[in-house]
């Protein structure tokens, strides 16, 4: 693994605080892979056997019943999936799958529980990480509960705008028959909820979205802070 990687691992929350030594144990029990795009990486039911981090690329976690799949996110560098899992020694409850070629750090999950028994440390930071993706399950709950899908749509694009620099347009990562299934909706009806967003400046062009005012967007999510999580950066720029 490049210095530059171990870096970057190293800068997460979840890593920041514990012992060097133990750090450098976990990786060097780890295995840093390269996969192309749309390989499978693990299946729900299975053994959580590592801890993965996606270092490049992006990767989609899902779910299925009865021949039905649903997009549940999709991850950028640099994340971990699944935490919850590789802890109890339980079974994902999700599969994930690479969007794009990527590079996947994976460590063994036992390295992971040893590590959080023998560093206090990196209990706390577990706990941490655990208690914000909570947060971030409650929000994207209310999200899918409390708002129509016009809203859900108006919201992640002003969520991506923001995020992408708020310079007056952005792409999206994601091709649209995936976004639909991740924000709880049929293609026909982003492709409606998109059309609705005429009015608000919002032009499409294929990945492309021109955007003419984030404030009309927000306004057409309802923007609430109990449910939305915009950077702290660039929250505002037009």
């Amino acid at each position: 693994m490049r210095d530059e990687d171990k870096q970057i691992i190293r800068r997460l929350g979840l890593f920041q605080d514990m012992d060097a030594a133990r750090f450098d144990g976990l990786l060097n029990a780890a295995f840093l892979q390269r996969f192309p795009e749309r390989v499978v990486l693990i299946n729900e039911g299975e053994p959580s056997d590592f801890l993965h981090i996606v270092i490049d690329g992006m990767v989609e976690l899902y779910a299925t019943l009865d021949g039905r799949e649903s997009t549940m996110t999709v991850l950028s560098p640099v994340s971990t999936f699944i935490l919850a899992a590789v802890l109890k020694d339980a079974v994902y409850l999700m599969s994930a799958r690479t969007r794009t070629a990527a590079r996947v750090l994976m460590i063994p999950a036992k390295s992971v529980r040893d590590a959080m028994a023998e560093d206090d440390a990196f209990a706390r930071s577990i706990v941490d990480e655990l208690a914000n993706c909570y947060r971030g399950v409650v929000r994207n709950q209310k999200n899918l509960k409390l708002r129509t899908s016009v809203e859900r749509l108006a919201s992640y694009l002003a969520h991506q705008y923001v995020r992408q620099g708020a310079t007056g347009e952005l792409t999206l990562q994601i091709d649209k028959k995936t976004l639909a299934s991740m924000l709880g909706m049929t293609p026909e009806n982003l492709s409606r909820s998109f059309s609705t967003l005429r009015r608000a400046g919002v032009e499409v062009n294929g990945p492309e979205i021109t955007v003419r005012s984030l404030d009309e967007l927000r306004e057409i999510a309802h923007h609430a802070p109990l449910i939305d999580n915009f950077p702290n950066t660039v929250e505002h720029q037009q």
